[in-house]
């Protein structure tokens, strides 16, 4: 980055924590936010970022990170007012951070691929002062669970607990895939729901393993889906039927249209 817009970045940085002070000081709404008050924005502002980045739509990303940036700033604001933390506190904790974290770039570990990143990435934190005392204390219990799922086993894998070959995981798929089948025939509500668990947490590993996030594979097959239905329901009330009064065979022909489309 240029010295010009170093210092330009600084200066609109530092009007930002202006705008938040003068904001906190005189209006009525934000004058009255706290933590929890703002923490289900937050998680709002999170994932509006996130449909974002789904239309690849870089002015709204834009604006989405401007939002988050807000509530960031916002924390910190509240923080510095019972002297707990001041943004200050916030960028030097998490310089501190990458700097340690980083060995590779600021001291003289070699790391030559992410792999090897990611797993001392892992190590790092279960060493540092107040860090994870536990590999998997740093996932979130209120994270979704197919984001949990995911999490989970990518840091199992931080430390080495991974199968040894890929290919192995399509075993674990099917055998928890007849466990399933096995507990429908049965039909034992409870276990059906517990397999169903394995299969999937199963299904998730494999899309970990090929270097799939399943969380964007899903949305990509759930706006597929939208897509098509859209598609036949709109061909539906053009030709003034009901969906509900055809019949499945000819919502098929009018979704393989929509497929070829």
């Amino acid at each position: 980055m240029s010295s010009d817009k170093f210092d330009q970045t600084l200066a609109v940085f530092k009007e930002l924590l202006e705008i938040m002070d003068e904001l906190r000081q005189k209006c009525p709404w934000d004058k009255k936010q706290t933590n929890e008050t703002l923490r289900t924005l937050t998680i709002e502002e999170t994932y509006e970022l996130a449909d974002a980045i789904i239309k690849q739509d870089n002015s709204l990303i834009k604006k989405e990170l401007g939002d988050l940036l807000l509530h960031i700033v916002f924390y910190s604001k509240i923080g510095s007012e019972s002297n707990e933390f001041t943004i200050a506190d916030v960028i030097s904790n998490l310089n501190e951070k990458l700097i340690y974290r980083h060995p590779h770039i600021f001291g003289d570990v070699e790391a030559n691929d992410a792999k090897t990143v990611e797993e001392n990435w892992e190590k790092l934190k279960l060493k540092e002062k107040g860090g994870n005392k536990s590999v998997l204390e740093g996932v979130p219990m209120s994270l979704p669970a197919m984001v949990k799922a995911n999490r989970i086993q990518d840091k199992a894998r931080g430390v080495g607990f991974d199968w040894e070959h890929k290919e192995q995981v399509w075993d674990k798929v099917a055998e928890e895939l007849d466990e399933l089948k096995a507990e429908v025939k049965a039909n034992d509500q409870d276990k059906m729901e517990a397999e169903f668990g394995d299969l999937l947490f199963s299904v998730i590993n494999a899309a970990r393993l090929y270097g799939v996030n399943p969380e964007n594979a899903l949305e990509r097959t759930n706006r597929k889906f939208i897509k098509r239905f859209n598609y036949l329901e709109e061909k539906t009330i053009k030709q003034g039927v009901d969906l509900k009064s055809m019949s499945l065979a000819d919502m098929d022909l009018i979704w393989e249209e929509a497929k070829k489309l």
